[in-house]
């Protein structure tokens, strides 16, 4: 326990000089804010779900008390309680066929062992970065109104301080004819892109704290076929259903696209796996699974097609189809 304890310590430590890291106003900095939650993974899977919880209490004190009391909420609900959350999901198993639940434990080895679904990981990802945004949109006002002054107001500041405009004058943005007009755009689209980018931060996070551990050798979970993941019914009726009420307009349509928004990119990431499941024993499967990532890297609305591509899985099971095709693979 000592040990969990030390190096929760150590490893919240890295976290809060990465969350940190943003004051300084660079753009490596941004990408170093992102990583922030990455230590607390790192030693949630690699050695208990009590050290990610002990990093994420010790990085909120750190910022608590160098900065304010405010980076001690900031810090747990918006990266060290999520992360902790997915570490501890992730090394949930139980018993192959029977048996209650148990966080890693291997007594009877891996291969007798369920592990938590990485569907439902990936699920859990887009739930918790939907729930980082709506906190903050309670920050800024419990209304549709209350929430967009508020925003608007704040994003005129900062880039007021940004351009160096007088607080009391317009704003006026080199290259754009009506400002405001861009900011009020703005304003619409930060809800859902910072869900976006929270899911997929939670995502590539837990991804690369799981491949740092098992170089390590201290993975005790099986890496799982991402292949063959899949979604819990509900999440389509879920999605469905979101974006149903983003029509209402208001809060609730506010709060509908974020989590709208949410669900698309993770039935993206069950597209991506639906590509690397029905692809094989293509030739150029290499080639189409390369260009597909670079399209959505480079452009990012090809996105949108894969979210498609989860979808049609869920409803009409294309990769069982597929692999009915292909048959059985050739003995030689």
């Amino acid at each position: 326990m000592m040990q969990f304890g030390l190096i929760g310590i150590g490893a919240g430590a890295a976290a809060a000089l990465l969350f940190a890291s943003v004051t300084s106003g660079s753009w490596l900095a941004v990408a170093l804010f992102y990583l922030a939650p990455l230590p607390i993974m790192i030693a949630g899977l690699g050695w208990s779900h009590w050290s990610a919880l002990v990093a994420a209490v010790t990085a909120a004190l750190a910022l608590a008390l160098a900065f304010s009391g405010i980076f001690f909420f900031a810090f747990l609900a918006g990266a060290g309680l999520p992360a902790w959350w997915l570490c501890y999901l992730t090394m949930l198993a139980r018993p192959t066929g029977a048996g209650p639940a148990t966080a890693a434990g291997t007594a009877a080895g891996p291969a007798a062992l369920e592990w938590y679904p990485p569907g439902r990981l990936v699920v859990w990802a887009a739930v918790l970065a939907a729930l980082v945004v709506v906190i903050g949109i309670a920050n800024f006002g419990l209304d549709a109104e209350s929430f967009r002054t508020g925003l608007r107001t704040a994003l005129l500041q900062m880039l007021k301080v940004e351009t160096g405009a007088p607080p009391d004058q317009p704003l006026s943005l080199p290259g754009v004819t009506n400002a405001r007009r861009l900011v009020d755009f703005l304003v619409e689209i930060i809800p859902p892109a910072a869900a976006v980018i929270a899911t997929v931060t939670n995502l590539f996070n837990l991804w690369l704290a799981a491949r740092v551990v098992r170089f390590s050798g201290r993975l005790s979970r099986p890496w799982p076929d991402l292949s063959a993941m899949t979604f819990p019914p509900m999440v389509s009726a879920a999605l469905a259903v979101a974006v149903a009420l983003n029509f209402l307009g208001g809060l609730v349509g506010i709060v509908a696209g974020v989590v709208s928004s949410t669900l698309f990119i993770a039935y993206g990431v069950l597209g991506f796996a639906v590509l690397h499941d029905i692809t094989r024993g293509i030739g150029s499967r290499s080639f189409i699974i390369g260009s597909v990532y670079a399209a959505v890297l480079v452009f990012g609305w090809p996105v949108l097609l894969l979210c498609l591509l989860g979808l049609a899985d869920t409803a009409i099971g294309l990769r069982a189809r597929v692999a009915r095709k292909r048959g059985p693979p050739t003995v030689t």
